[in-house]
């Protein structure tokens, strides 16, 4: 093999010599050849520090914005959010809590990357900036301020908001995610006004996901634990019927999830006779009596069309015992009344061998 200044040549069969060229990509090569030839300008140049990453910022302002102390530094970051330019505020109160966590400032400048990433819409991340406030600095002027602020965001999310694909491309929905959220916001604050109003939307969350049973669970710790507020209380005993009610009216008829429905109604009609509800409730007990009686008279039914009467008269019975006043316990009587003869009847001895 021999050089040659295309590249390199090949002997073949029969003496004659062939080129084999070094061969490029051809759309990379032209790629690269269009960005170098056509002149353009970039607005805000991509700067990278260590310990801050890469970041945008506007031709002849790069650093304009970093101070050498944390009261500086919380001042230029409050001054660009004062201003609506929540970029800087987001980069500069950063600052303040990477460089100087243990100062005065911390606290204030982590609330504000929360209040800046909140206004530039990004509400997710904002709500874990406010959860790093609450968990680094129990103590700060903010703490109740960043509470509510986490409650209105999750109220945001419940209401149907969606969350953000990278934080910038609404996506999906997701109640599993909000119901979490109002989760993080009893914990960091058991004994605060907002706490009982978060654990009742745990439930609202889980029921709008159809998790019937979790929903049920956050409305018996909010009735549990906040027994002595009864507005509390009296709504939290009613959304667990609710929800027990949803349950039992799925495609398919839930009789156990009905039974526990009709428990719960009755508490909250025992516990809290003087609420506006107790009349709704009261229908909704009648209306699953009403369900429950109908599935025992079908198989009632099927009993009796089988020839097993003594299981028909069971069934029968228990419509009775459920919903004595409605239309299917006339009928349940009569049919009693018509099979308690057969019933009672001797059976015939058995065939001699």
């Amino acid at each position: 093999m021999q050089p040659h200044p295309g590249g390199f040549l090949d002997l073949k069969k029969g003496g004659h010599y062939g080129v084999r060229v070094k061969r490029w990509p051809l759309l990379p090569v032209l790629v690269g050849f269009c960005l170098l030839a056509l002149p353009f300008s970039s607005p805000a140049p991509l700067i990278f520090r260590p310990g801050e990453g890469w970041s945008y910022e506007p031709v002849g302002g790069e650093g304009k914005w970093r101070r050498d102390r944390a009261q500086d530094q919380l001042e230029v970051a409050q001054a660009a959010f004062d201003q609506g330019n929540y970029r800087v505020a987001t980069k500069a109160a950063r600052r303040v809590v990477r460089e100087w966590p243990m100062s005065d400032y911390a606290p204030a400048a982590q609330y504000l990357v929360g209040r800046s990433y909140e206004s530039r819409k990004q509400d997710e991340k904002a709500f874990k900036e406010y959860q790093k406030l609450l968990e680094k600095y129990p103590k700060a002027a903010n703490y109740d301020e960043a509470l509510q602020r986490q409650y209105a965001i999750a109220l945001r999310y419940l209401g149907g908001q969606r969350f953000k694909l990278w934080g910038y491309v609404p996506f999906l929905r997701s109640m599993d995610k909000t119901a979490g959220m109002f989760e993080k916001i009893v914990r960091s604050g058991p004994f605060s006004e907002l706490a009982p109003h978060a654990q009742l939307r745990v439930g609202a969350a889980r029921e709008r996901e159809r998790e019937y049973p979790q929903a049920v669970r956050a409305y018996d710790v909010a009735a549990d634990r906040y027994f002595d507020r009864p507005t509390i209380a009296s709504d939290a005993v009613y959304r667990a019927g609710m929800a027990y009610y949803k349950q039992a009216k799925k495609s398919e008829y839930d009789q156990g999830a009905a039974d526990k429905a009709i428990a719960s109604f009755t508490d909250f009609i025992t516990l809290f006779p003087k609420d506006r509800r107790v009349k709704q409730a009261q229908q909704l007990i009648a209306s699953l009596k009403q369900e429950q009686a109908r599935g025992h008279f079908e198989i009632a039914r099927y009993y009796e069309k089988n020839k097993r009467w003594s299981g028909a008269v069971v069934y029968y019975n228990e419509v009775l015992l459920i919903d004595p006043q409605s239309t299917l316990a006339e009928e349940a009587r009569r049919r009693i009344e018509a099979l308690q003869p057969r019933t009672q009847a001797t059976p015939p001895p058995p065939a001699a061998e």
